[in-house]
């Protein structure tokens, strides 16, 4: 599963080093993930680091409440401080994300727990462009394909690469698009198997 899609106005990439992509091996990680708000903070540092502040000046929330949320990210390893600056007597730190890219596989913790595919992203993406659906300006597709869990693999590893490619656009413009992928088993129906 990747996360954190989401596109932004700056022109260039984040202003410091951080891995391309991380995986997500713990729960905790992939409950620190979760959160909306996080999900958020973690697209605004895609941008450029960024102080608490900073954060709660973009996300319109109190100070105190984008500290909690760093805080779980940076307990959770998915973000850290990645330089200071002293304004007045006091140190500020600006924090940046690990990775530019999160994913959960499919394997079992240690405790055997299965981690959770599900970040509600389609919830937030359907969340999200309701407004673009009105003015018809969302674009998307539905397919569905009888295939072995092996091709959906194989399919996957390509969505990936397509979404790597999203998220190293250059900063640029005045709109913020979102970007959702994903891959499911349904119950469409399928024709019996031919007589033939």
């Amino acid at each position: 599963m990747l996360v954190c899609l989401a596109m932004t106005g700056n022109p260039s990439p984040p202003d410091y080093e951080l891995a391309d992509r991380m995986a997500l091996t713990g729960p905790s990680q992939v409950k620190a993930i979760s959160h909306p708000l996080r999900t958020t903070i973690l697209g605004l540092l895609h941008e450029r680091a960024a102080t608490v502040t900073e954060l709660a000046v973009a996300v319109e929330r109190p100070k105190s409440t984008v500290a909690h949320h760093v805080k779980v990210l940076t307990e959770a390893g998915l973000v850290q401080v990645v330089r200071t600056r002293r304004v007045r007597a006091i140190e500020e730190r600006l924090y940046g994300r690990t990775a530019r890219m999160f994913y959960v596989g499919v394997e079992r913790t240690p405790g055997g727990d299965d981690l959770p595919r599900d970040f509600n992203d389609f919830e937030v993406a359907a969340q999200e462009s309701g407004a673009a659906y009105q003015d018809g300006k969302l674009w998307g597709f539905i397919r569905h394909a009888r295939i072995s869990e092996a091709q959906v693999s194989e399919f996957w590893e390509r969505m990936a690469e397509l979404v790597a490619e999203f998220e190293r656009l250059p900063r640029s413009g005045e709109t913020v698009y979102g970007f959702a992928v994903g891959v499911y088993p349904t119950d469409h129906p399928t024709l019996p198997a031919s007589r033939d």
